[in-house]
């Protein structure tokens, strides 16, 4: 198994063929995933005929996409109309979308060969992939772990080998946290930067759909591919693309990390804690500077995350009612019974729990007391990463907390699920790129994840940062045993 930059180059220069590309994947995941659980649906037959075809491309002489034969996996949360779309719940169960996801198409577009789509967090909302009302996918470095979420299957797909790059979407972390603790490479972009249409909504305001690859260079390809205005999507950012592949490579010198005292407090791992630190010493080492910042709002983040995400959730998913959309319910006795039963039979109990909490918040007498405020400490959020980058290029830290911990851990208690995203929520609360890399394993043989955040647009910086880290740290993480 190799890197999807790798792959386009060996189909490229015919040293391979996409069909032989493709095969070689499908089997490992056919030889892997009973263990892993990562994809909801395959469609071999679809991936091989989209291999063929381009290898008949290549044999006219005719110039191939970006992504020319190179396996991906598409999070079950992204339209696709070749196959089910069911984000992880019972109440979309046997949906089939009529049309492709705007990533989808550019991905088709480019060339790519679409293997699957992976298992997720009911309808995004989670954050170890244990809240799909199907299987729990699992962490290919522990089959006793979970990969994180909500982009789960994702992660651990590429963790695993079953395909080189991978979608998946970020509403507080869920491709940066499932990143982390599956060693590999989780890029969110700016919102705006990648259109959302046909991403099935959670949080409107805070969805973004990103990459998972096996390098900075993968994560910097599929975004490429990906990114653009898209006209679909009202909230699609109307900005030139900058070459992250060819721009990819910086010099470390003068880079200003700034590196947030909140990040540092009172429950982060201590070995997260000393990985993340020796990775910052290294790239100061060779001529990047060290700055210490504050984001003094970081700890009122995850109320306000808890808050927004879920008002928007519990409007995105009042469509979802057996009349007009999803599952419905077979014993009724009238409109009432059928919307109240559907649900109740469609819906899990964390998107049951989401729900209840943002209708309530948005309800008479108590959006002032909570929505609103909320949407004020986001504003303030904002304002701390704009005063941090006043003084730093890009801001680093830990992605998460915790290493991955064991299926059931958390289960009971939501509050320690929830956070599992401290670090995470922050960049889309504010709109911001972020990306995890991996910097180091535990003890235990579990892998750590070091985040770096940037401007609004800065995409392409914090690429260049993640890349300068990817470099110095030389990591070099072995294929997980599986066992």
């Amino acid at each position: 198994m190799t890197d999807a930059v790798s792959i386009r180059q060996d189909i490229l220069t015919r040293k391979t063929t996409a069909t032989q590309v493709a095969e070689r994947f499908l089997s490992r995941l056919a030889a892997i995933d009973p263990k892993v659980r990562a994809f909801l649906s395959v469609n071999k037959d679809a991936a091989l005929a989209q291999a063929k075809k381009v290898d008949e491309k290549l044999a006219r002489g005719e110039k191939a996409g970006l992504l020319a034969g190179i396996p991906v996996a598409v999070k079950d949360n992204l339209c696709t109309i070749d196959a089910p779309t069911t984000c992880g719940s019972k109440i979309l169960e046997n949906y089939r979308a009529p049309y492709d996801a705007t990533v989808v198409r550019r991905l088709r577009e480019e060339d790519a060969v679409i293997v699957g789509k992976t298992n997720l967090d009911e309808f995004a909302m989670g954050s170890s992939t244990e809240n799909s009302a199907f299987f729990t996918s699992r962490n290919p470095w522990n089959l006793q772990c979970v990969p994180g979420g909500s982009s789960g299957g994702s992660a651990a797909a590429v963790a695993a080998g079953m395909a080189p790059i991978a979608l998946g979407s970020d509403t507080g972390g869920s491709i940066r946290q499932p990143a982390a603790l599956t060693g590999t490479v989780g890029f969110k972009p700016t919102y705006g930067r990648v259109s959302r249409y046909g991403l099935v909504a959670y949080g409107s305001s805070l969805d973004q759909v990103g990459p998972f690859g096996r390098s900075v260079r993968d994560a910097a390809l599929l975004s490429q591919a990906i990114s653009g205005h898209d006209p679909h999507d009202s909230t699609s950012v109307n900005q030139p693309v900058p070459d992250f592949v060819g721009q990819l490579d910086r010099d470390t010198r003068g880079l200003r990390l700034g590196v947030p005292k909140e990040y540092f407090s009172a429950g982060l791992d201590a070995e997260i804690r000393t990985s993340v630190e020796e990775a910052i010493a290294k790239l100061v080492a060779k001529g990047a500077t060290r700055i210490e910042v504050s984001l003094p709002m970081t700890e009122y983040a995850i109320a306000a995350y808890y808050i927004v995400a879920p008002c928007e959730a519990s409007s995105n998913l009042a469509r979802y009612d057996g009349v007009h959309y999803g599952h419905r319910s077979k014993d009724y006795d009238d409109v009432t019974s059928l919307i109240s039963k559907s649900r109740k039979e469609g819906f899990g109990p964390e998107v049951t729990r989401r729900i209840i909490l943002g209708t309530f918040a948005l309800s008479s007498g108590y959006y002032d007391a909570y929505y609103n405020r909320a949407l004020k400490v986001r504003r303030k959020i904002k304002q701390d990463f704009d005063k941090a980058f006043e003084s730093c290029d890009v801001i680093v830290g830990p992605t998460s907390p915790t290493p991955a911990f064991p299926v059931g851990a958390k289960v009971g208690d939501p509050l320690s699920m929830y956070l599992c995203d401290v670090y995470t929520v922050a960049t889309n609360l504010a709109g911001l790129p972020g990306i995890s890399i991996p910097c180091g394993l535990t003890s235990a043989g579990l892998p750590i994840g070091l985040q770096v955040q940037g401007r609004v647009l800065d995409d392409l910086g914090v690429l260049q940062a993640a890349r300068a880290f990817e470099r110095e740290l030389a990591l070099s993480l072995p294929w997980p045993s599986l066992t």
